[in-house]
Formats: structure tokens, C-alpha cells, sequence
């Protein structure tokens, strides 16, 4: 069976409910939604369309996830939050079954825009690691147009990236070297006076309440600014190994040359996968 994956954005209705407060010590938690709308491309001779298109639904409800953004004017941590729905994604239609790993739940990456460094725990090849290196700011660019998200108004950014990655499909001898264009879409707004967002998202004049990336779209549902009753408290990884960008990226295409061991020079037999590694 030949599978490929195309991530697609769906659409979410949004509402924000955000109580009055700003000032120079302001703190909160965004909540987010992340989906991922997914096409799989497949042998029509080994699965029927209606087999593909009932997997497709199981995996995107599955790949909703909900998050986390705890705050102050210069230190942030996101990470999932706790739900009994947190594993691997899940389909099954016909005798085939098919898994997505999402990623740990209990993750979490921290940022610290005062000396611009970010923490974030990653597993990988059955090892913890802890990589800490520099921010990278995106070189965003306003685009003048404006929504109104919940109460507030928000101003669209965006920025394009081309990067370098690494690809390995099943019947290959060797990786290949691809580049690949990153195209993000965001939405913040200056009503609110931190330069944070979700996942690795940050560097506007106000909060990132969208994201839109590729297939994967970040939607703020609601926000608690400056809570009395549970006070905010920015929680920094602790777990694994340490280790900068680099020396993490060297261990993917470990991993990845691992697989490629394992399926080189096997076209057209069992499954087919591709793995890319990138930014």
C-alpha cells in the first residue's frame, strides 16, 4: 500500500472571552485549539475512496488538540493540556490501521524574550532531551489588514521562510536534500501588550491569537488576563539530556538513518512512508 499525507487548514469558529486588565506587570493563559486536516493519497487498488475518507475523519478529530500558553511580559511556557485523549492518533477502516504520534503530552517549551533563549523538551529514538539554544525571530511583515477576534482587533503578519530539510521515502537508496518553504500566517492583537504566542510563534506587537501554517491552523478559544485566583506561574523543562539545536538535529537524522536502514531499496512492497526532517 503506497501513503502519502497532505496536511490541509480546516476552519474554526472562535470565541474570546477576555477580562479588562493590562499593565506593566501583566500576566495570563491563552487557550488554544490546534487541528490538522488530513488527505491521504493511497493505491485505489488496496483501499476503497469511502475506506480512505472514513480514516481521514477518525484522524482529524484525534489530531485536535488543546494548549496552554502561561505568560508574563518576557517569560512564556506552552505545552498540552491534560486530557485522557492525548495519545497517538488513531484510524482503522477495512483490516488497516494507521498511527499518528502527536507528541508527548506532558511536553513543554519554554521562552524568555528578555535574553531571547527557549527550552524544549523532545523525545526521540526512546531518549529524553532537553535542547536550549537561541531564538530565532521571524522577520514578520504587517500586512495592514484587520479582523475582529472575539472582543479585540487583530492585525494580520506574515513571514516566509525557505529551510533546508532532509527526505526519505521507502525505495530510496540514500536521503535526498529538499528545501523547503514555510509560509505562516498570524493574528494578534496590540490590545494586549506581550510579544508571545503559541508553539514557536512570537515577535509581534501584541498577542498571536491565529496561527495558520501549512495545514495546521492555532486558534486562540479563550484568555485569562492577570487571574487572582490562580496566579500565573511560568514552569521551565527539566527533563533530558541537554543539547543545542545542532547536536538535536544530529540526532533526527540518526533516527531517520536508522529507518532508512531498515526499508532502503524496497519499493512498491508493505507500507510506504515518507520522513522529512526540518525546521
Amino acid at each position: 500500500m503506497n501513503a502519502k499525507f497532505l496536511i490541509l487548514v480546516p476552519l474554526f469558529f472562535l470565541s474570546v472571552t477576555i477580562p479588562q486588565a493590562l499593565g506593566q506587570g501583566l500576566t495570563g493563559r491563552a487557550y488554544y485549539k490546534s487541528s490538522s486536516s488530513i488527505q491521504l493519497q493511497m493505491d485505489s487498488t488496496q483501499m476503497a475512496p469511502e475506506q480512505m475518507a472514513e480514516i481521514q475523519a477518525q484522524l482529524k478529530k484525534q489530531m485536535e488538540r488543546d494548549y496552554i500558553l502561561s505568560f508574563t511580559q518576557t517569560e512564556s511556557n506552552w505545552k498540552q493540556a491534560e486530557s485522557l485523549g492525548g495519545g497517538p492518533a488513531t484510524a482503522s477502516s477495512g483490516g488497516m490501521t494507521m498511527v499518528i504520534n502527536t507528541g508527548s503530552q506532558d511536553r513543554v517549551l519554554y521562552k524568555n524574550l528578555a535574553d531571547q533563549t527557549f527550552q524544549r523538551e523532545e523525545d526521540m529514538m526512546g531518549k529524553e532531551f532537553l535542547v536550549k539554544d537561541d531564538l530565532e525571530t521571524p522577520e514578520w511583515e504587517l500586512t495592514g489588514e484587520s479582523k475582529k477576534i472575539g472582543n479585540y482587533t487583530a492585525q494580520k503578519a506574515t513571514y516566509t521562510r525557505i529551510v533546508d530539510s532532509q527526505r526519505f521515502s521507502t525505495g530510496m537508496t540514500e536521503m535526498e536534500n529538499v528545501k523547503d518553504t514555510i509560509r505562516v500566517t498570524a493574528w494578534f492583537t496590540p490590545e494586549i501588550p506581550v510579544s508571545h504566542g503559541p508553539e514557536n510563534y512570537f515577535g509581534l506587537p501584541g498577542l498571536i491569537l491565529e496561527v495558520q501554517n501549512q495545514g495546521r491552523t492555532l486558534i486562540c478559544e479563550k484568555i485569562e488576563l492577570n487571574p487572582s485566583s490562580e496566579p500565573v506561574i511560568i514552569e521551565q523543562p527539566k527533563r533530558g539530556k541537554v543539547v543545542n539545536r545542532e547536536e538535536f538535529r544530529a540526532v533526527q537524522e540518526e533516527s531517520m538513518k536508522q529507518m532508512m536502514n531498515q526499508y532502503q531499496g524496497k519499493p512498491g512492497s508493505g507500507n510506504q512512508f515518507t520522513i522529512r526532517i526540518g525546521n
